[in-house]
């Protein structure tokens, strides 16, 4: 009798530590997913904000009365949305040396204000000529053919058609990541301009184009100049709690075919983290 009542508890004892078991898990899980769920739902405040930055900008530069506009020069500007500080830098994109329309000696100054010595400056340059253009002569002076990225071990050859995008520049033989990254910010597609507007221009770019310190300082009291209507916008959100979010877009303004729309977006790009 002793034995059995014994076994009883034994059982009883057992049965209570995997309740407990099963109640510990299922409340660590629970913690899981609501601790979870908070980092998404800061995660797409941040993200909010950043898109708010945007839509924001695009009202500015439509505004009818010129002094309301954001100058299209890259300056920031700040602004609240939801209690989330949000930066954001307009700048228009004639400001840029265009990949397709760019002549060799820009592309070659502009590669050499950004550090590189000027042997690999004029060879990139020249690459750039050889992937966009039509035919598969090499340029005199240097280039590349499908025959020098094949000499590369790359599996593919010069384009010979226009770049599509700015990230097609990494596909350049000769071109480097870490000198990618510092150009293309200053790179466009989308102007078919031979030369950037010197008025909106950054100063590596000024400096490609000889012209670093011969344009005057913008009047900060002045209204900002009319721009194309084609423009970089980055919007930077930073919440209290140390997330993050970018959103980085380039625009045309004019509606898409879509009811309501402002603007046709031709390229857009987000992402975000922790401070």
């Amino acid at each position: 009798m002793k034995r059995a009542q014994g076994a009883a508890l034994l059982m009883v004892l057992w049965i209570i530590l995997m309740l407990a078991g099963l109640v510990s898990g299922y409340a660590l899980s629970a913690r899981v997913e609501s601790m979870q769920g908070n980092g998404l739902a800061r995660e797409l405040a941040a993200r909010e904000a950043a898109r708010a930055g945007v839509e924001y900008a695009v009202k500015r530069m439509l505004e009818p009365n010129a002094n309301r506009r954001f100058a299209a020069d890259g300056r920031v500007n700040r602004l609240v949305f939801e209690g989330t500080p949000v930066d954001v830098e307009v700048r228009d994109e004639t400001a840029k040396i265009d990949l397709n329309a760019a002549a060799p000696e820009l592309l070659q100054a502009f590669f050499q204000a950004l550090g590189e010595p000027r042997e690999r400056a004029v060879k990139l340059a020249l690459a750039i000529v050889d992937w966009r253009d039509p035919d598969s002569l090499t340029q005199p002076g240097g280039g590349a053919e499908d025959a020098d990225y094949a000499a590369a071990g790359l599996a593919w050859g010069a384009k010979d058609a226009p770049f599509s995008s700015v990230s097609e520049l990494e596909q350049v033989l000769g071109m480097r990541p870490a000198l990618f990254k510092a150009a293309a910010p200053f790179l466009t597609v989308y102007t078919g301009s031979a030369m950037p507007d010197p008025q909106f221009a950054d100063g590596i770019v000024l400096q490609a184009m000889g012209m670093n310190g011969k344009i005057p300082a913008a009047d900060p009291d002045a209204p900002p100049r009319p721009g194309s209507g084609t423009y970089s916008i980055d919007s930077r959100a930073r919440r209290t709690d140390g997330r993050i979010a970018r959103i980085s877009v380039v625009l045309r303004m004019g509606g898409n075919g879509l009811p309501g729309s402002t603007y046709t977006p031709l390229r857009w790009q987000a992402d975000g983290g922790w401070q």
